[in-house]
C-alpha cells in the first residue's frame, strides 16, 4: 500500500476513482477541497480523505478494506500537513457512523444530523466559544437571535432586529466571523455595532467558527453556485448545532429571519431551520423591508457602491453603516 497525494484536476483518472469511492462510501463528491490524499493498493484506490483551509473531509474506505486502519492513517496525514500548514484546530465532517473512530482519534462530536457529524480538534474550541457567550449572557424571560452577515448592515437588518425587540427583551445578534464577503470580519461587525448601538437591549457577538461557517455551511459563500444537496444538510448541521449547543447557553427561545425570495441557499437554509427546530424552539419569518417597493438587501447596497449611486445607498442603510463604506472606499 502507499498514500499519496491527488492531484483532481491534473489527473482524469484518480478524481474519477476518487469519485467513484465516494459514492460507493454515500458521500457527495464536493469540489470544495485544497489537499486530497489517498490510499492504494496496488492500481486501486482504496481510501481518501481531504481538506478545505482547516476541514477534514470527504474521508471514505473501500468496503474491501474496512478490516484495515486506513482511517487513521488517512486522518493523521490530513492532521499532519494541517499542522505544518500553522493550523491548530481541525473540524471533520464524517457520517454519524463513523463518529466514534474520530472520536478515537481525539476528535470531539458537536453536531450531529441524520446523515452528517460534525466534530473538532484543537483549541479555541466549542467549550471555548460557549465561556465567550456565556460571559454575554443578559438577564431575559424571552430572549431572541438573528444571525446575520451584514455584507453590508442595511436598514433591513436593523428593521429586522427592530422586530425582535417588539417580543423579547433581549436579542442577541451574532455576527457571521468567516472572511468570505466584500467587507471583512471587523468591518461588518463594526458596522452592526454601530447600527445598533442605541438599542441597549441588543448584544451583538461573533459567530467565530460556529455558525455559517466554513466549518458548518460552507456553500452559504458559494450562493448561486452551491450544490442545492449539499447546502440543505450543511444547512440541517449548522441549524441543531444553534439549536442544541449556543441556543440553550443563551437561554435563547427565538430566531428572526427575513423570508428570502432572492437566494435559494438562504431560503433552504431558513426551510431546514424550520424544520430542525420545530417543537423546541420559535423561527419567525418576517417579511423584508422594502423601499420603493424594492426589498432592502445587502445585494442591492454593494451593487450601488459598485455604480457610485450614493443616493441610492444612502436611502439603504443608517448613517453609521455610509461612513464605514466611504472609509473603506476612501470616497471623496
Amino acid at each position: 500500500m502507499r498514500v499519496q497525494r491527488l492531484w483532481l484536476e491534473l489527473n482524469p483518472s484518480a478524481k474519477a476513482a476518487w469519485q467513484t469511492l465516494l459514492r460507493q462510501s454515500g458521500l457527495v463528491p464536493d469540489a470544495q477541497v485544497d489537499y486530497v490524499v489517498g490510499i492504494y493498493e496496488q492500481e486501486y484506490l482504496i481510501a481518501t480523505g481531504s481538506t478545505y483551509q482547516n476541514i477534514i473531509k470527504l474521508v471514505a474506505v473501500a468496503d474491501t478494506a474496512q478490516h484495515q486502519n486506513l482511517l487513521a492513517t488517512i486522518t493523521t496525514a490530513l492532521w499532519e500537513r494541517l499542522t505544518s500548514t500553522g493550523y491548530e484546530q481541525a473540524y471533520v465532517y464524517t457520517k454519524p457512523c463513523t463518529a466514534t473512530y474520530f472520536q478515537a482519534l481525539g476528535f470531539k462530536n458537536i453536531a450531529t444530523t441524520a446523515h452528517v457529524a460534525l466534530l473538532e480538534r484543537g483549541y479555541p474550541d466549542l467549550a471555548a466559544y460557549q465561556e465567550k457567550l456565556r460571559q454575554k449572557k443578559q438577564p431575559s424571560h424571552q430572549a431572541g437571535a438573528v444571525v446575520m452577515n451584514a455584507n453590508p448592515f442595511t436598514n433591513g437588518h436593523r428593521y429586522l432586529v427592530q422586530t425582535a425587540l417588539k417580543s423579547c427583551d433581549v436579542v442577541y445578534v451574532l455576527v457571521v466571523s468567516e472572511d468570505r464577503s466584500t467587507f471583512d470580519t471587523a468591518t461588518r461587525l463594526a458596522m452592526v455595532q454601530q447600527g445598533l448601538a442605541d438599542e441597549s437591549r441588543v448584544v451583538v457577538l461573533p459567530t467565530d467558527h460556529y455558525l455559517v461557517a466554513n466549518t458548518t455551511f460552507p456553500s452559504y459563500f458559494l450562493k448561486d453556485q452551491a450544490d442545492l444537496a449539499v447546502a440543505a444538510e450543511q444547512a440541517r448541521l449548522d441549524a441543531q448545532l444553534f439549536l442544541t449547543r449556543i441556543a440553550p447557553v443563551l437561554a435563547i427561545k427565538q430566531r428572526f429571519v427575513g423570508e428570502e425570495p432572492n437566494s435559494p441557499v438562504t431560503a433552504l437554509y431558513n426551510q431546514q431551520m424550520a424544520a430542525t427546530f420545530a417543537g423546541r424552539l420559535q423561527l419567525t419569518v418576517l417579511p423584508r423591508l422594502r423601499v420603493d417597493s424594492r426589498v432592502v438587501s445587502a445585494t442591492t447596497v454593494r451593487q450601488a457602491i459598485r455604480a457610485g449611486d450614493w443616493p441610492r445607498v444612502r436611502a439603504l442603510v443608517p448613517p453609521t453603516t455610509e461612513q464605514i463604506i466611504r472609509s473603506v472606499y476612501h470616497d471623496k
